[in-house]
């Protein structure tokens, strides 16, 4: 991987037609990569609004194979534009069998690899155990002309255990194609406490394996189906920060935003010798991390 490197975030608001919100994807990468970005990441779902609101049959139309039509598209991209592009899909990989599914396309224009998300909610509003099955390919970086990336999937990106052995596998960066929101009946002070704790969350990734961290949130009001609930403010601000978790660039909260900015990836190997958290592992004592849970009877 390059000693430098300058990533891009694409922050955007989804409305009802798919192919309006890939053109908008399309047209905000290649201003991305006139910035000078060689990696770009999307968001969670980019294609379409947060369907997952609801529980409709209806929704699994929407869902494409990889390799697909937008793959298609965007391998033709990244290879014209010469950079790496992060996508977030709706995986159909049979039938009755559905993946929330990151894919990165190379700079040469070939699929580099894919994750599926493991960690799948179930609230209100984020009904995703309907629509997807958890994934099988498990923590593993994939390689690219860039280097080695570690990409994750929104609600993986509370789980301290998913960046640890991502980055024990070698990722040199972690990515987080997002979806996440307030209620409208939250207070302010409650949206204040939810949107710090997910941003300190992921900062804390980037301390603890002492690499850069990538999160790129959706934008705009997105109400249901139906009545059944009030829709999802999601919250954007969509960040860039380095190995101490320190921010490099961060996008607003309530509009559509471009976000570029450099990452330094030799303060990896200068951070871990200061502060060698791998080394100081007790791995001989992390036997219980298996279990669902340690009961004290």
């Amino acid at each position: 991987m390059t000693d430098s490197l300058k990533v891009g975030l694409i922050q955007q608001c989804c409305g009802d037609d798919i192919n309006s919100n890939l053109n908008a994807c399309i047209a905000s990468i290649k201003l991305a990569a006139d910035q000078g970005a060689k990696l770009v990441l999307l968001q969670e779902l980019h294609n379409s609004k947060y369907f997952c609101q609801t529980e409709n049959t209806d929704n699994f139309s929407i869902a494409e194979t990889i390799p697909g039509p937008t793959t298609d598209r965007l391998t033709k991209l990244a290879r014209s534009l010469g950079i790496v592009i992060v996508a977030s899909l709706f995986e159909k990989r049979a039938e009755g069998l559905y993946h929330n599914t990151a894919v990165v396309l190379d700079s040469d224009g070939s699929i580099a690899g894919k994750y599926q998300k493991m960690h799948i909610p179930d609230d209100p509003g984020y009904y995703e155990k309907f629509y997807f099955t958890p994934g099988d390919i498990g923590f593993k970086p994939i390689q690219t002309s860039l280097g080695s990336l570690g990409v994750l999937i929104c609600w993986d990106q509370w789980f301290p255990e998913a960046a640890r052995l991502m980055c024990l596998a070698g990722a040199e960066i972690l990515l987080y194609p997002t979806a996440i929101g307030w209620d409208k009946l939250d207070s302010d002070e409650e949206k204040t406490r939810q949107q710090q704790a997910w941003q300190t969350i992921q900062r804390s990734h980037a301390i603890a394996n002492n690499v850069p961290v990538l999160c790129c949130n959706r934008t705009g009001h997105e109400s249901p189906e139906s009545d059944l609930n009030n829709g999802i403010d999601f919250w954007g601000n969509s960040f860039i920060c380095g190995q101490q978790g320190e921010i490099l660039s961060e996008a607003p909260y309530n509009k559509e935003c471009i976000l570029v900015t450099d990452i330094v990836l030799d303060r990896t190997k200068e951070l871990r010798v200061i502060w060698p958290f791998l080394r100081d592992r007790r791995i001989d004592y992390y036997a219980d991390l298996t279990e669902r849970y340690l009961d004290n009877d």
